[in-house]
């Protein structure tokens, strides 16, 4: 004999369903962490990230991996239900033998998108390993895409670099930056950019070029597990970083051609849609 539920016994189910399922949805988290090897914990000269799996760049893979792991550990220790690492740079630094459990790793090229997987899905956008836009006196390896051709960028007329062009490509998203992590030079520009509520960390500071104040591992690695734990926190109050369309974009780059009898000056100025085709420019 079926019997009919009771009024009260509907209204505890709607109640049941009002308060619990909003909780289910806020406990998934997914955070996107775009990775450079620059900005890593003791790296500070070119030898260790321009030519791929020669003994100082595979150790400093080693070190990658390790400053990766401790923002891991951070972020999932802090709530995180799901972490895509992309690696950023130009050569790739994913040494799989050392990845971090509670994460899946984005490496190889060419991929489909720069920053692939990174949409609106995203809680938050981690900048690890950043280093200093061109020019930068006291950024360590500083560049902005190429440190050879010696490039730098200008939106809107404001100078820019990787840090904030990532941001401006997870902007499009609505995905705000809640970490930077690299040296001093580094963590200055993000504050610039954007805003004091975004969390860095220093692992290092320049003096030159190529020549910094190294922190040691221990230190940095608990400075980066910490500053993970707090980046989480920050989600609420941190913003997007949205760029006025059109983008105004300007580029500056030396043309290296062997054939030239020294090295060309170029500058390429024209409208950006959306920062969707930031990184293309």
């Amino acid at each position: 004999m079926k019997t009919k539920p009771s009024l009260s016994l509907l209204i505890l189910t709607a109640l049941l369903v009002v308060c619990v399922a909003p909780s289910l949805v806020s406990a998934q988290m997914k955070i996107y962490i775009i990775t450079d090897l620059e900005g890593i914990s003791g790296v500070y000269k070119f030898s260790q990230t321009r030519e791929a799996d020669t003994p100082l760049n595979i150790q400093a893979k080693e070190y990658f991996m390790g400053d990766v792991a401790a923002v891991v550990r951070g972020l999932r220790d802090a709530g995180a239900t799901e972490i895509v690492v992309l690696d950023g740079h130009g050569s790739q630094a994913v040494a799989p033998q050392f990845m971090e459990p509670g994460a899946v790793y984005v490496t190889g090229l060419p991929r489909p998108e720069v920053l692939w997987g990174l949409d609106k899905t995203c809680a938050g956008v981690v900048l690890l390993g950043f280093h200093a836009m061109m020019g930068t006196p006291d950024g360590v390896l500083n560049h902005t895409q190429s440190s050879k051709s010696e490039n730098r960028y200008w939106y809107n007329g404001v100078e820019s670099g990787e840090l904030a062009q990532c941001a401006a490509f997870a902007g499009h998203f609505g995905v705000p930056p809640i970490l930077v992590t690299g040296d001093e030079a580094t963590c200055r520009e993000a504050r610039k950019f954007l805003g004091g509520n975004c969390v860095t960390v220093a692992v290092k500071r320049g003096i030159a070029r190529e020549a910094a104040v190294l922190y040691p591992f221990a230190e940095t690695r608990k400075a980066l597990y910490e500053g993970a734990r707090r980046a989480i926190a920050a989600i609420p109050v941190c913003k997007p970083y949205l760029l006025d369309l059109p983008i105004r974009a300007k580029k500056q780059y030396l043309d290296l051609n062997p054939r030239l009898p020294k090295p060309k000056l170029v500058i390429k100025e024209g409208l950006i849609a959306n920062a969707l085709h930031i990184l293309d420019f």
